[in-house]
């Protein structure tokens, strides 16, 4: 499995932190698995500037990827979603999205999937239901809009951009890359600060 983040100006740095940090670093993956691999593509391979002002430099371009099914796509929150220069990538997930690859996208890029229409017959998040029904023409799923952290409907997850921890969360429990104690401990741990989870999280990573 290929891990992809869509890199683009503005991106929002902390709403992808953590699935960054843990993909990359490995530290409680399951180590039975494959290990991931993590490949930073964007519209062109030039640098992009992060709201955090981090420069970033993607590994290949959108044009020379070929995405495969059980692969994952992450779309972070930016603003600047609705430039032209971003359509490319989301004429792509309207297309790769009915092949299985797994389509990760929190906040302003939950917008750009909704003016695709990419929206209309899933459950999903976003910010605000009214943002997308005011700003995305093409949107009518309305019904399938759910008022949560973040969502899970089959390979595609959305989240609201101040839910970054429940993001990762549905993002690692959907492409199954660790242990369910472990994943579970970790989530409680960040999400409540007790120690015990800390605990509870190092003891699920002892080999049976």
């Amino acid at each position: 499995m290929k891990v992809y983040i869509y890199i683009l100006n503005t991106l929002a740095d902390w709403e992808i932190s953590y699935l960054t940090a843990e993909l990359n670093s490995g530290r409680y993956l399951d180590k039975t698995k494959h290990p991931v691999e993590l490949i930073k593509i964007g519209n062109t391979t030039e640098p992009i500037k992060t709201m955090g002002g981090i420069i970033i430099t993607p590994d290949e371009s959108i044009d020379n990827i070929q995405f495969k099914e059980g692969d994952l796509l992450i779309l972070p929150g930016a603003d600047t979603w609705m430039e032209e220069e971003n359509k490319k990538i989301i004429d792509i997930v309207s297309g790769i999205i009915n092949e299985k690859v797994i389509i990760a996208a929190i906040c302003g890029a939950t917008v750009a999937l909704a003016n695709k229409g990419i929206l209309n017959n899933r459950k999903h998040a976003s910010n605000d239901i009214e943002v997308l029904k005011m700003f995305c023409p093409e949107y009518t799923g309305e019904n399938f809009y759910l008022n949560q952290p973040a969502v899970t409907d089959d390979n595609l997850i959305t989240a609201s951009g101040i839910a970054p921890l429940e993001f990762s969360y549905e993002v690692l429990k959907r492409i199954n890359v660790m242990k369910a104690e472990t994943l579970e401990a970790w989530y409680q741990l960040y999400k409540t600060n007790e120690p015990k989870y800390f605990y509870a999280l190092m003891e699920s990573l002892k080999e049976a």
